[in-house]
């Protein structure tokens, strides 16, 4: 019987061998899920110039700081500013100029008086602005130039995933390119005698390939491309065919990563041990579901990897074990998903020894206290029941007894 691996352990030596790719510049509009290989520094300021926060009139602020309801000041309108417009209209003493959000202040101008601190407002704008309320400083209602970003200053950091937000960073930094991480390319390998296409006539003994779309799903969902997804049976000899196929390729579209399911575990037939037991390393992980684990290159160099066969097992194994692989070959600063901490509805039983994963949902019926409960039985097989999952929840190996309101951690995966 192999030692246990702790999980820990297994996944240090899978990062230890992955690394990132290389990077490619891509056009901003292109980037959005891209994860980031050099950080972004601002090549405007953000704002790029002074500008008025306000719809209203861009005033000296001594000529109105002693405004109020009883004594209005009455200012003459000497320019009207819409927003894109450069002028730089001089304002005398006494004078305003009539100003919409985001233009540029003029240059005489020190203070922008709201429409609303005015007797007229908009309606009565373009001659004469009648202020009865003061500023509260100088420098009211301006925005000024590089208070939010400085030209030459970091905008997003290298590792950073580019979404809407940071995209709408980066574009009002006046960034058009932006140098990412290359995907990788991921073979998903689905294998057993058993398996069958999802809708196709199954004959005794048969089940649908599920953990084919899962998988696929998953590598799609950390940023990568899936280049193949197949099934194959248990037969040696149709596993290196395969992978005779796949080191044929020619370098631009070959695999980065192989992914199999199904053929790691420790009974008959197990076509990934059988054939790749001198390029992988087949280990026994501390771990439930997905004790039996597999990991290393294929004889062209790929990086392989081998999960169980149980779609749950390979569902876990694919978050901890691929997950953060791929997300380091894309050259991701954070290779985990984020974890809460939540109190059960209800409690299980965990297996002493092992770290458990247990798919749950979370009860979001209080919206200031999350709870979590288990989203199907236990069982690796459950395919189905795996439907209503959100996270797992991850309970030390120390830990046999998981009891209703007891706070574990939770690893969101939707």
């Amino acid at each position: 019987m192999r030692p246990l691996l702790s999980v820990q352990d297994h996944l240090a030596a899978v990062l230890a061998t992955v690394a990132p790719l290389d990077g490619e510049t891509i056009p901003l509009d292109a980037a959005s899920g891209r994860t980031l290989r050099e950080s972004v520094s601002a090549a405007v300021a953000i704002p790029v110039f002074d500008n008025s926060a306000m719809d209203g009139f861009a005033v000296r602020f001594t000529d109105v700081a002693r405004a109020d309801r009883r004594q209005p000041i009455r200012l003459t309108v000497v320019a009207d500013l819409p927003a894109g417009t450069n002028l730089d209209p001089r304002i005398p003493e006494g004078c305003a100029a009539r100003i919409m959000t985001g233009s540029p202040v003029p240059t005489d101008a020190d203070t922008v008086v709201p429409f609303e601190d005015t007797t007229g407002g908009l309606a009565d704008s373009l001659e004469t602005a009648s202020v009865v309320v003061a500023p509260r400083t100088r420098g009211a209602h301006i925005r000024r130039a590089g208070e939010d970003v400085a030209t030459g200053s970091l905008v997003v950091a290298r590792g950073a995933v580019l979404g809407p937000l940071q995209v709408a960073a980066v574009a009002a930094a006046g960034v058009s390119g932006v140098v990412v991480g290359r995907r990788p390319r991921v073979a998903v390998i689905s294998t057993g005698d058993e398996l069958a296409e999802p809708g196709s006539a199954l004959r005794p003994g048969q089940i649908p390939d599920s953990n084919g779309r899962l998988l696929s799903a998953l590598v799609a969902d950390a940023g990568c491309h899936v280049v193949m997804r197949t099934t194959i049976s248990d037969q040696p000899a149709a596993l290196e065919h395969l992978l005779d196929e796949l080191a044929r390729q020619a370098p631009s579209p070959r695999a980065d990563v192989v992914v199999f399911s199904g053929g790691v575990s420790g009974g008959a037939y197990e076509v990934v041990k059988e054939t790749l037991s001198g390029s992988m390393t087949f280990s026994d992980v501390a771990m439930q579901p997905g004790k039996p684990q597999a990991f290393g290159r294929l004889p062209d160099g790929t990086l392989a990897f081998g999960l169980p066969g149980n779609p749950v097992s390979a569902a876990v194994s694919f978050e901890v074990f691929v997950r953060p692989a791929l997300l380091a070959m894309l050259g991701r600063s954070d290779l985990q998903r984020p974890v809460l901490a939540l109190p059960t509805l209800r409690g299980w039983r965990s297996p002493e020894g092992k770290r458990q994963y247990v798919p749950v949902a979370l009860d979001r019926s209080n919206p200031r206290s999350w709870h979590v409960v288990p989203a199907t039985m236990s069982g690796s097989h459950r395919a189905g029941g795996i439907a209503r999952a959100e996270a797992f929840a991850v309970i030390p190996p120390d830990v046999d007894v998981v009891r209703d309101g007891d706070v574990v951690d939770v690893m969101l995966i939707a």
